[in-house]
C-alpha cells in the first residue's frame, strides 16, 4: 500500500478519492504522465493506491523541465511508493515546435504520448493517465488534442475534479505538492514567433531560480524579442523588486545570464498571459484544441 497515508474525514474528499480510486482500477494498468505538479502527483498517489505495481509514473526530460523539477519529481514517487521511469523526448528536434507558435504544445504532447504509446508493452500497461483537471476544459490547451489522439485517459477530469478539489486531495493526503504554484515548460516563458532555443530556456530557468533563491515562489520570467525579460510576480511581491539594493542586483544577474533588457510586468503574475494575444478567430476555429 501506499506510504502516504489518508488522513482525511471529510465526506466530500473522501466521496471523491473513492471515485478516482473507482475510475483507476477500471483503466487495468496504467502510466501516469508524471510530471511532479499537483495534478499529477495525485494521480500518482490515487493510481498507486488503486493498483499498486500495475502503475508507472513517468517522468519526461528535456531541455525546457525547470532545475529541481526531476529530483522532486523522483522524491515524490518515492514518497508515494509507485514506480518511477524517467525518459528522454525530443521536442527540440521538431522544427514545428522550435517556431513556437500558439500550437507548440500539441507538438510537444505529440512527442510525450508518441513515446509512452510506443513503450506500453515495455511497461506493462494498458493506459496512459494524465493529469488533466476540469480547470483545463476552459483554457487554450493544445496538448489536449494530442492527448485525444493516442488515447490518453484524464481520470481527473472523468471524476469531475477541478484544480481547487486536487489540492484538496492532495493536502488530505499529505502530498507536499498540495500548495505547489503551477509550474509548466520553461517554453511556455517565451513570446509566440520567438524560436524556441535551448540557450533561451537555459536563461529563462536561470533566472527564475535567482528569483526563487531570494524567496518569491510565484512568478514567471518572460522572453521577448531582443532578449527581453518581462518579469511576472504577483502585486503584493512588486514592491520588492524594486528596491534599490535588490533591482541593482537582479539587472545585473539577469544581463550575466544573456538578458539584454529586464523589465518588470505593472499588471502582475498571470498564469498563460501569452494566450492573450492569439488571434480571436484562431481561439474560435479551436487551434491545437
Amino acid at each position: 500500500m501506499s506510504r502516504t497515508a489518508w488522513t482525511e474525514s471529510d465526506p466530500t474528499l473522501t466521496a471523491q478519492r473513492a471515485r478516482l480510486l473507482e475510475t483507476l482500477q477500471g483503466y487495468g494498468r496504467v502510466a501516469v504522465a508524471f510530471s511532479g505538479g499537483v495534478d499529477s502527483t495525485v494521480v500518482a498517489q490515487a493510481a498507486f493506491d488503486a493498483l499498486g505495481e500495475a502503475a508507472t509514473a513517468v517522468t519526461a526530460v528535456s531541455d525546457s523541465l525547470a532545475s529541481g523539477e526531476l529530483e522532486e519529481a523522483q522524491e515524490l514517487a518515492r514518497r508515494i511508493g509507485i514506480r518511477h521511469r524517467v525518459i528522454h523526448t525530443a521536442e527540440f528536434a521538431d522544427p514545428n515546435y522550435l517556431r513556437n507558435q500558439p500550437d507548440r504544445c500539441y507538438f510537444c504532447k505529440s512527442e510525450l504520448y508518441g513515446r509512452l504509446a510506443g513503450m506500453m508493452d515495455e511497461l506493462g500497461v494498458d493506459v496512459i493517465a494524465s493529469g488533466a483537471n476540469t480547470d483545463d476544459l476552459g483554457d487554450h490547451r493544445p496538448g489536449m488534442r494530442a492527448a485525444a489522439e493516442r488515447g490518453v485517459r484524464h481520470p481527473l477530469q472523468e471524476c469531475g475534479l477541478s484544480k481547487a478539489d486536487v489540492r484538496a486531495l492532495a493536502r488530505a493526503w499529505g502530498l507536499p505538492t498540495w500548495d505547489k504554484p503551477a509550474t509548466p515548460c520553461l517554453s511556455s516563458r517565451i513570446a509566440y514567433g520567438e524560436d524556441v532555443t535551448p540557450e533561451r530556456v537555459r536563461m529563462i530557468d536561470q533566472a527564475e531560480q535567482w528569483l526563487r533563491h531570494r524567496g518569491l515562489r510565484v512568478l514567471r520570467v518572460r522572453y521577448h524579442k531582443g532578449d527581453l525579460a518581462r518579469i511576472e510576480v504577483p502585486l503584493d511581491d512588486l514592491p520588492r523588486l524594486v528596491d534599490l539594493q535588490l533591482r541593482g542586483e537582479l539587472i545585473a544577474a539577469f544581463r550575466a545570464v544573456g538578458f539584454k533588457f529586464v523589465t518588470l510586468d505593472l499588471e502582475g503574475f498571470r498564469s498563460g498571459s501569452f494566450n492573450s494575444v492569439i488571434p480571436v478567430e484562431d481561439l474560435l476555429r479551436g487551434v491545437g484544441r
